[in-house]
């Protein structure tokens, strides 16, 4: 949303130092910060949110406080249902519905939302957000999408945001706007376990910073703008969003405060092949565990009081690989490499001295929101 790495704004631990944000949570995405949705809206874009928010519940830090027209969604994980806080779904700062965690029309109700504002927008220029509930836990497909695939309620419900895709672009094209619409698909991280999606030939899963739980797919799609078939092997980060967007819409990004995403446009557009940044850094919450540069990546740190992630090796020394070569990280050249060891070093200095790392506050770090009195009743029924 912002453009910045979750260390940079202070989003990446909650207040009980836990790695997401909970309902009642005091913390929350601070108003203050730029996102993407303020930077169409200043374009004259119509922006709405649909599906999961997990950036705060407290009416601050929802969806239309941070440039959105509206939202629409469970404002969490859908595993977060809890005796004081049942799981809701929001209208804007409504609840209309209490404890939807198991329900099973989830991902319809979010495509038809959808369809309905590409309808009613797709005379003007428009954003729309769409995070789905799916494939998060507890599994929860559609009853027309159950027993659909091979691999059992996951795997239907994969079927089943396959089918909302499609939905979407059928309104697309029905409203004669197929050519002057960029649509991009991605994931947060990788896959939880292999019994429920597979991150093979990468290793790992979501949580850690090894390749499977970082490195994920990314479709682009605009007719006639984006060279059909085209590939590439830059390193692109949903953090480039922000700025990328920005250019395609002429919205302009300001250099204060400092954002980490770079304008990744000439990548998509196939006029360009080159790294967008120098580095790359791997962070699980508060700690620094990696840094990649070009097809190079060091494994810094692991702390195995409280982790069982970092490097893949399960080792405190460093571990270098060579992404292009091993992409499972398996061949440790780290003491063949002295010299891009220290270039990585020196990257991971620089990322300690202005994002931090454990124990360790970063000057380029920004205050998160954050409210005195948390309550669960702080979105109005």
């Amino acid at each position: 949303m912002t453009g910045c790495y979750p260390r940079r704004v202070n989003m990446h631990v909650d207040e009980q130092n836990l790695c997401v944000l909970f309902p009642a949570a005091r913390k929350g995405l601070n108003p203050e910060e730029v996102t993407i949705a303020e930077v169409l809206k200043k374009q004259n874009y119509s922006t709405m949110c649909i599906g999961k928010w997990h950036l705060g519940d407290h009416p601050n830090f929802m969806p239309t406080n941070h440039g959105f027209d509206h939202y629409f969604g469970i404002p969490y994980s859908n595993d977060m249902n809890r005796k004081e806080v049942p799981l809701p779904l929001v209208r804007d700062l409504t609840v209309i519905r209490d404890s939807v965690q198991k329900e099973t029309t989830i991902t319809a109700q979010y495509t038809s939302e959808a369809v309905k504002f590409i309808k009613s927008n797709s005379s003007t220029p428009f954003f729309l957000y769409l995070p789905h509930t799916a494939v998060h836990l507890p599994l929860v497909p559609g009853k027309n999408f159950k027993g659909s695939s091979k691999a059992g309620a996951y795997g239907d419900w994969v079927q089943e945001i396959d089918w909302s895709m499609g939905e979407l672009f059928k309104a697309i094209k029905a409203e004669g706007i197929d050519e002057h619409t960029l649509v991009l698909f991605t994931s947060d991280n990788g896959s939880a376990r292999e019994k429920q999606g597979s991150n093979l030939p990468l290793r790992g899963r979501k949580g850690r910073t090894d390749e499977g739980g970082m490195r994920v797919p990314c479709i682009v799609r605009w007719p006639g703008r984006v060279p059909a078939g085209s590939s590439s092997r830059a390193l692109t980060c949903t953090m480039d969003l922000l700025p990328t967007v920005a250019a395609i819409s002429g919205g302009k990004v300001s250099k204060t405060p400092l954002i980490d995403g770079k304008n990744i446009w000439p990548i998509l557009s196939g006029k360009s092949k080159d790294h967008p940044r120098e580095a790359f850094f791997y962070y699980q919450m508060d700690q620094l565990q990696a840094i990649r540069s070009g097809d190079w990546k060091l494994f810094v740190a692991m702390d195995s009081k409280k982790r069982n992630w970092g490097n893949p090796e399960g080792k405190k020394a460093l571990a270098l690989y060579n992404l292009a070569k091993d992409i499972h990280e398996d061949n440790n050249l780290a003491a063949a490499n002295p010299r891009i060891v220290k270039k990585l070093l020196a990257h991971a200095e620089n990322a300690r001295e202005d994002l931090g790392d454990v124990g360790r506050p970063g000057k380029g770090q920004r205050k998160a929101g954050w409210v005195e009195k948390a309550s669960p009743r702080l979105l109005a029924r």
